[in-house]
């Protein structure tokens, strides 16, 4: 293998972390969606995930007035809404009746979760002190949600520049660890 040198500022597409979301926020009775693919898990219990979203985003703004969101996780077949919703913003448009997502509230939950995704997972912010300089939000999940029907989720994974991967094959391999 000859490898070749590689740009800088591309190689956020080398390590996208996976799977494509749709982050729903919501305050004072207006609710957003948005896509992201900059996530991580960061612990098991409790389960807390880092979410980065810039201080640009409208969603951002919700997010820090409100201290929750949800973390809905699309399938392929919602490929167009993702990419749909990430072209605009929601502050002057309600991308839920725009691009065919229906908005499901639970009690103690103030964002919506999205009906059409495979899974939800209500979150509250648990730490902000990477806020500010990093726009890094601590997410705690508090509750969550999975379609059983679902046996294997063809997830959307972002490239960069418009191109996604699917989730695909599935291997299994023995593990040592009890």
């Amino acid at each position: 293998m000859s490898k070749k040198s590689f740009p800088l500022s591309r190689v956020y597409r080398l390590l996208e972390p996976g799977p494509v979301v749709l982050v729903t926020t919501a305050h004072k009775g207006k609710a957003n969606v948005m896509p992201l693919s900059w996530h991580m898990m960061m612990e098991f219990e409790p389960p807390l995930v880092g979410m980065l979203l810039s201080g640009r985003n409208y969603s951002f703004e919700l997010l820090t007035a409100s201290r929750e969101c949800v973390i809905n996780i699309p399938t392929v077949e919602l490929a167009k809404s993702v990419v749909a919703c990430g072209n605009c913003t929601g502050r002057d448009r309600d991308k839920f009746a725009a691009f065919g997502l229906t908005p499901k509230y639970v009690d103690g939950v103030a964002p919506p979760l999205i009906e059409e995704c495979y899974a939800s997972l209500a979150c509250k912010i648990a730490d902000t002190r990477m806020m500010n300089k990093y726009n890094l939000c601590v997410l705690e999940v508090t509750r969550a949600w999975k379609d059983p029907t679902v046996k294997q989720a063809r997830t959307l994974h972002h490239e960069g520049m418009g191109n996604f991967m699917v989730a695909g094959e599935r291997i299994k391999l023995a593990s040592k660890m009890k």
